[in-house]
């Protein structure tokens, strides 16, 4: 068997193998200092923080939230899906380094990839899809796993845009997995929702994106460059056409399909001006903040419902019975009214008690 024990260059004396050094807990008024000086690896640890399922993290994460609530708020929200293969990945790349190399301005990237069965964590890793871009100071990405369940991650993603904001990141682009209902959830919570498509894509392809279609700001049809420009440009006028039968949006904007090509940068900057015309035209209008406040509603409810959920799986009587009870659903033994009856009453008394 070797040895753990590695040769000190030089020397010819065996070095002791390293020990990975566990990180000393961060207060409150330490994580909120770090984030509003926006420190990345402090925002990092805030993310995570607010991700973990412990209980004993739970309090802690929720204080360093409604710390930096008054310091939120202040940003454009980009929720962004697509087509698998329209490259929604090295489109984000290229639109935050335009952001960072045109307008100056920091981007947060919070990409809510498919999860691994065994571990649970994220399968793609977006730092190792967008290198150039995870190497910039002003850039900030998180990959985030959606655990199995569209908006199972949505209620985190949340929170950790609150904290980008408060670290200074005055652009979140919020990435879907692409299929699924994680585009509803991801729709709910941004101001401006990008719809990714591409030209020559067969039908089993495009028709993941009908239903999405309809929540679509702007669409953009990628990799308009070398021989594929003509066919792009007529899939935006397919796409133009196909937003007019629609019905008109409540905030007063008009839908439109651009084309770009996140390869040669071509159209980056339309696409961005797009969401700028759009967020000048609600703020304006008034269904920006209406939007929002409409969002932290819908998020009060949501948490309400998840809290309930947790202590009802948690009750010690509901936990005892439930196993027993979903086999009787399942061999027809009970109907799944009376189940959920039987336990919810059990839950009701051990929670009036």
């Amino acid at each position: 068997m070797k040895s753990a024990l590695r040769e000190v260059p030089g020397s010819g004396m065996p070095k002791a193998p390293r020990v990975a050094r566990k990180r000393r807990p961060l207060s409150r008024e330490e994580y909120l200092d770090g984030i509003l000086r926006g420190d990345r690896t402090v925002l990092a640890r805030a993310v995570t923080l607010v991700e973990s399922g412990r209980e004993a993290d739970r309090e802690l994460a929720e204080q360093i939230v409604e710390d930096c609530l008054p310091h939120s708020g202040d940003s454009i929200r980009v929720g962004i899906t697509g087509v698998p293969g329209a490259g929604k990945s090295t489109l984000i790349e290229a639109l935050g380094g335009y952001l960072i190399a045109e307008h100056k301005q920091k981007v947060a990237v919070l990409a809510i990839d498919p999860s691994s069965r065994i571990s649970g964590g994220s399968i793609l890793g977006d730092k190792t899809r967008m290198t150039s871009l995870a190497a910039s100071e002003m850039a900030f990405i998180r990959p985030s796993p959606s655990r199995g369940i569209a908006g199972g991650v949505a209620q985190r993603t949340r929170e950790a845009m609150l904290l980008c904001e408060a670290a200074g990141y005055r652009n979140i682009l919020v990435e879907t997995i692409g299929v699924g209902q994680s585009e509803t959830a991801v729709h709910e919570m941004v101001d401006f929702f990008l719809l990714i498509a591409l030209a020559g894509a067969g039908d089993e392809l495009q028709g993941i994106k009908r239903g999405v279609m309809e929540l679509a700001d702007l669409v953009a049809v990628n990799k308009a460059d070398g021989a594929n420009v003509d066919a792009a440009e007529r899939a935006r006028a397919e796409a133009q056409n196909a937003l007019h039968f629609f019905p008109a949006a409540e905030s007063g904007w008009t839908p439109r399909a651009v084309t770009c090509s996140a390869l040669t940068g071509a159209g980056i900057g339309d696409l961005w001006k797009c969401v700028l015309e759009y967020a000048a035209l609600t703020q304006a209008n008034g269904w920006f903040a209406a939007s929002r406040r409409e969002q932290q509603r819908r998020w009060l409810h949501e948490m309400i419902d998840q809290s309930l959920r947790q202590r009802f799986d948690a009750h010690p009587s509901v936990r005892s019975r439930m196993s027993a009870l979903e086999h009787d659903v399942a061999e027809g033994r009970t109907t799944s009214f009376r189940a959920a009856r039987t336990l919810l009453e059990m839950f009701s008394r051990g929670s009036a008690g």
